[in-house]
């Protein structure tokens, strides 16, 4: 098994974090040294500590997402039950306050210069991308099974994925959700109609995603925040 998680901007923190700890950064720096998986055994050993202590940090390491882990196959590992060991997870980390998202922009305008199937404009190949990427954000969102979403709900869930990237969701009001932060700032100063496009088809995209067709995203400029806010549909 092997354990590879999206980096979000919570995410981020959370690993970034982790390092401040003198003992993990050290299991952190050594599992990336060996450029190979390693057991439990050897990180305790790498850094004077128990196995039971290092099994403990390595652990949590994965579960910021640093490190991945698997079990050895029957073949690898000597008699009795396959040992773990773990390795440098793919994911890559940065944290900017607030959140600044040029990967997600960057991705959405290679994508749209790369597909002309239909022989668009770039710029609407780019919406359409962005509509795409905001509904692939939900992936991971659990929904509640079957019947539509009220207006609330959905609310709530765009709410939580919106913090993960870095948004800063607030209620402005009863059934209003507005965005203090814009994660392609400082670029959407620059080119504001054509990054406010795209922001507000990544949010539709994930109210789809999302199915919830009781909220729709709306085109609200406010100075210092993101131009888009979540409202019941009309």
């Amino acid at each position: 098994m092997e354990d590879d998680r999206p980096s979000t901007h919570t995410g981020s923190i959370r690993a970034i974090a982790a390092l401040g700890d003198d003992l993990r950064r050290r299991l952190y720096e050594y599992a990336r040294d060996e450029r190979r998986p390693v057991s439990r055994d050897e990180a305790a050993s790498a850094v004077g500590i128990s196995r039971k202590l290092a099994a403990f940090h390595l652990d949590k390491l994965v579960d910021v997402g640093l490190l991945r882990f698997r079990f050895l196959q029957p073949a690898e590992a000597r008699v009795g039950r396959p040992p773990k060991v773990y390795a440098p997870a793919d994911a890559e980390f940065a944290v900017s306050i607030p959140a600044r998202r040029p990967d997600l922009l960057a991705d959405i305008l290679a994508h749209a210069v790369l597909d002309d199937g239909d022989r668009t404009s770039a710029r609407a190949a780019a919406v359409r991308v962005a509509h795409q990427r905001g509904v692939d954000a939900t992936t991971a969102v659990k929904r509640p099974r079957g019947g539509r979403i009220g207006a609330e709900r959905a609310l709530r869930l765009a709410e939580e994925l919106l913090v993960d990237y870095g948004f800063e969701p607030y209620r402005a009001r009863a059934g209003c959700i507005r965005l203090r932060n814009c994660p392609f700032h400082p670029l959407a100063r620059e080119l504001p109609e054509l990054v406010c496009r795209l922001n507000h088809a990544f949010l539709a995209g994930a109210l789809d995603g999302l199915g919830a067709d009781t909220v729709e995203a709306v085109l609200s400029p406010v100075a210092g925040e993101c131009c888009v806010e979540l409202l019941p549909t009309r």
